[in-house]
């Protein structure tokens, strides 16, 4: 019995060195010192023995035991140590290692020109002001003055919603106009920018969908003379104090007398041909269109329940796209919508 116990330790000893996790450990114990392992089995032998014997095979059987269990528990904290010795090691965060380079955000070319014209006119004293895109013929086209018949009511120009053309998306910010007037009296300073749509193709210069700004100034003894000065001020702070820019006479039912604002074109100078072809952002003008206006329409006052006679106001609407491509020196407006990184990034 001596031997069987000594093999048994041995075997047990080399068993619990070679064991390569926990489960191993595990199985083995339950091999040895189970209920039906290998020492329980020679232990069931003792009653053969003699009175002498007995004490003397039971104290190196609990010996055994005791050297194993001990074997046991000391291989379990190996291998639980280099288990989490592996584990730290893959998690392990060199602080040294420089971080991952991000691409830092901005503000898209249109909204930064955009800031800039509310800045501008914040400084004038406008108020700013918004209203819905999907508008009522009422306000988007008669309450200006442009009657039925007029060719900007027309379906090829013109996104109605119903077949009695009562409801469109809006061709222009001019409704706000209306939409404050008959909700204030003079005096009236704002500026509303948003979304318009027109039946356009699209090319360098045009789009189905781009954005107006309405300026309206409603009060005593407002003239010309105010509408040229604000619009000047915008030009020279947006462009430069070497900015050319041209008023023309123009008709707009709203305004009444009315002009249309044009600026020198940025890439031909004015000459209307870049390396000897006609120039593709101002089609051989020589001259990009920025905006319209005009002195508000007596009828458009009267209609609002101002006095026409009382008081007097100018309105306008920029374009900001082609306000964007001066400022910022680009020639085809449909890169504002392409968003195309390689563009948006070099702003």
């Amino acid at each position: 019995m001596k031997e069987q116990l000594e093999q048994i330790k041995a075997q047990a000893l080399q068993a619990i060195h070679a064991a390569a996790d926990a489960p191993a450990l595990d199985a083995l114990r339950v091999r040895v010192l189970g209920k039906k392992g290998e020492l329980t089995a020679v232990l069931k032998q003792m009653g053969k023995l003699s009175a002498e014997e007995r004490p003397v095979m039971g104290q190196l059987a609990n010996g055994v035991r005791a050297e194993v269990e001990a074997q046991l528990e000391r291989r379990k904290a190996e291998l639980e140590a280099a288990a989490l010795e592996k584990r730290l090691a893959a998690e392990a965060i060199d602080v040294t290692v420089p971080g991952k380079e991000f691409s830092m955000g901005h503000q898209h070319p249109m909204n930064k020109v955009l800031q800039e014209v509310k800045e501008i006119f914040v400084g004038m004293g406008y108020t700013i002001v918004d209203g819905p895109e999907v508008e009522e013929a009422s306000y988007n086209f008669t309450r200006l003055n442009i009657e039925e018949g007029h060719p900007s009511r027309d379906r090829s120009d013109t996104f109605y919603f119903n077949d009695d053309d009562s409801v469109l998306l809006r061709t222009q910010t001019s409704p706000m106009q209306i939409r404050v007037m008959e909700q204030q009296q003079p005096p009236i300073r704002i500026l509303a920018p948003g979304r318009v749509f027109r039946k356009d193709e699209a090319d360098a210069t045009h789009s189905p969908m781009f954005h107006q700004i309405e300026g309206l100034v409603v009060d005593e003894g407002i003239t010309m003379g105010d509408l040229k000065g604000a619009l000047e001020t915008l030009i020279k702070r947006l462009y430069g104090e070497d900015a050319v820019v041209r008023f023309r006479p123009h008709h707009f039912p709203f305004t009444e007398p009315s002009c249309e604002v044009d600026m020198q074109c940025f890439k031909c100078h004015g000459t209307g041909e870049t390396d000897g072809q006609v120039c593709s952002t101002c089609h051989g003008e020589g001259w990009i269109e920025l905006l319209g206006a005009g002195m508000v329409h007596p009828k458009v006052l009267e209609g609002c329940g101002i006095d026409s006679k009382k008081y007097s106001g100018f309105a306008f609407g920029i374009g900001l796209e082609r306000m964007a491509m001066g400022r910022l020196r680009f020639n085809d407006l449909r890169l504002i919508f392409d968003n195309d990184v390689r563009f948006l990034s070099q702003f």
